[in-house]
């Protein structure tokens, strides 16, 4: 029973991590009407599977080394029944932090607010530690730089990406009938690659747990994490997805495909370098780079604080949770 509430909190994170982050792939182009819903979220869960086992391995390491603490070097120092004992008390941990985020992701989801499931993810770590006195608040300090340096990051883009192919489509001048067709393939080219970038970078935040003595390789739980985030994209991505490409800048389809290429671009950078970090925060930056090119006035600041209070809000509320379930869990132990 353990074994199966672990997996299904996998599942439910993945499937969480889906139906939110999905929008910041197809959600512009679906809300242009330059691309059809159910294609997008076709092609979303195909390049999500694909990113998360062709490069997804390295922040799962990243993540999970955090996740095997308890059984680290010390293990080989232990009895055979302590060993056990930790290694129970680390699947229970990763149990915890699984639903812990899977719920705040939901709960955001259901207010249709865009969140990082990665945030919830580290929110109900810190939770955990919390708890066993053991915050690594180095390590955790890097996670919030990284954090900060995601939207930047998607401002830079976006500045570079627009005036360059702001130039190029100058000098060739389309027409009416190709300059709409050439557009369309290109947000259907870069969203794929915003999915791809997406499993990359995120499968970390679903299945990171499950890595570990007795549990899942690496490889396996790339492969079972893209399946459960292609899950929650399959059946529950549009409402979010409507939020993301209508809510905070308004959008023709040039810059559509300008925000999605670079939000693409600045995950998948740090997928290379091993380290989950927020699609969310990625395309809300490219947003607000949009806005800043076509004039502050744009921008709906009403609805991009609300984002940014979900930002804050998710992992506290992760580890609000994380830490409660966990001292429950200890009080019935005894």
């Amino acid at each position: 029973m353990i074994s199966l509430a672990h997996y299904l909190g996998g599942l439910f994170l993945g499937w969480s991590l889906g139906t939110n982050d999905s929008a910041n792939v197809f959600g512009t182009a679906v809300s242009s009407r330059m691309v059809g819903y159910r294609t997008a979220v076709v092609l979303a869960a195909l390049f999500v599977v694909l990113g998360a086992i062709l490069q997804g391995e390295a922040g799962i390491h990243t993540l999970s080394q955090d996740l095997r603490r308890d059984t680290g070097a010390a293990a080989d120092l232990l009895s055979e029944s302590d060993l056990r004992l930790q290694r129970e008390r680390a699947r229970t941990r990763a149990i915890v932090v699984s639903y812990a985020a899977a719920g705040t992701v939901t709960f955001m989801s259901l207010l249709k607010m865009p969140v990082s499931a990665s945030q919830a993810v580290v929110g109900a770590i810190v939770g955990a530690d919390l708890l066993r006195g053991q915050v690594d608040y180095g390590g955790l300090g890097k996670v919030v730089a990284c954090w900060l340096g995601t939207p930047v990051g998607g401002i830079f883009f976006t500045f570079l990406f627009y005036y360059a192919f702001r130039s190029l489509l100058r000098r060739w001048s389309p027409s009416l009938f190709t300059y709409d067709p050439t557009i369309t393939v290109l947000l259907i080219v870069s969203g794929c690659y915003g999915a791809y970038a997406l499993g990359a970078n995120n499968v970390a935040s679903v299945s990171a747990v499950f890595v570990g003595d007795g549990m899942l390789t690496t490889r396996q739980a790339a492969a079972y994490g893209g399946l459960a985030i292609a899950f929650g994209i399959l059946t529950y991505s549009k409402p979010v997805m409507m939020t993301i490409g209508t809510g905070i800048v308004p959008l023709d389809s040039f810059t559509a495909f300008v925000v999605v290429l670079a939000h693409a671009v600045t995950v998948h950078i740090y997928a290379l370098i091993g380290v989950p970090v927020s699609t969310s925060q990625a395309v809300v930056g490219s947003l607000i780079g949009i806005g800043i090119i076509k004039g502050a006035h744009t921008i709906n600041y009403q609805r991009l604080g609300g984002v940014i209070m979900a930002w804050m809000a998710a992992p506290l509320i992760a580890a609000f949770m994380a830490w409660t379930a966990l001292f429950v869990v200890r009080m019935l132990r005894g």
